[in-house]
């Protein structure tokens, strides 16, 4: 791995910002996008880098025009793109099927698989010049059980492992690999926001699940391509 530069999307959310040490440990060179300006203010304090080693820029991912301009310019300035990390999404609210509106339905396709997409398509390019890669992306265990009051996320997560997987079926002839990270919920404040009466003990933590990135970035994970990898924790 003679060039190690990852791009995290939603990188100040609680995931990317337990990520992105694991890649500064592994000696990669990080770009994360972010929305919120206080929040990037955030991570830079806590990691005291330069921008030769973190680069962050604000990018809305369901903007195509914005996120290819990302990947062009961390591939210009870092000279490669090895790893991606497609980590934006989200959850707006439960609804049954009949009562989910247009708007609500479109904010889920654009959050979970319209950031996926364009994300990916943006950086596979970049990442086939290269000598090797990782991608990952952010599924759901609620697109195998499809709980009732929340199908447009259960049907937009299902897509995000379909299409990932169907990335890894076109990488089979190259050094890159495709996986899926599968969590049922994440303990970042976000979701206890979101889920205010839930019991949240055993719900993995932003740092375990981390950890699990932080494999399928090692020479050990080469073999493993195409995979729904659960991350459940107990719940």
């Amino acid at each position: 791995m003679e060039q190690n530069v990852a791009v995290v999307t939603g990188g100040t959310g609680g995931l990317g910002r337990a990520l992105i040490p694991y890649l500064v440990r592994r000696d990669f060179k990080v770009a994360a996008t972010y929305l919120i300006p206080e929040e990037a203010r955030k991570l830079e304090d806590e990691l005291g880098l330069d921008e030769d080693q973190l680069m962050l820029r604000r990018c809305d991912c369901t903007d195509v025009e914005a996120i290819e301009s990302v990947m062009k310019e961390v591939a210009e300035s870092f000279g490669a793109i090895n790893v991606v990390a497609a980590l934006v999404g989200g959850w707006a609210g439960g609804r049954d099927l009949a009562e989910t509106g247009t708007v609500r339905f479109d904010r889920m396709i654009d959050l979970n698989l319209r950031s996926t997409f364009y994300t990916l398509r943006a950086a596979i390019p970049h990442m086939r010049e290269a000598e090797w890669g990782r991608i990952i992306a952010v599924g759901s265990r609620a697109a195998a059980e499809n709980p009732a009051g929340q199908a447009a996320f259960n049907a937009t997560k299902a897509a995000v492992t379909s299409l990932v997987q169907s990335l890894a079926t076109e990488l089979d002839d190259t050094n890159l690999t495709a996986n899926v990270l599968v969590p049922a919920v994440i303990d970042t404040d976000a979701t206890r926001a979101a889920l205010p009466y839930a019991d949240y003990m055993d719900w993995p933590k932003p740092s375990e699940i981390a950890a699990v990135l932080d494999f399928l970035l090692s020479p050990a994970s080469e073999v493993i391509n195409g995979a729904a990898i659960p991350v459940y924790g107990k719940v």
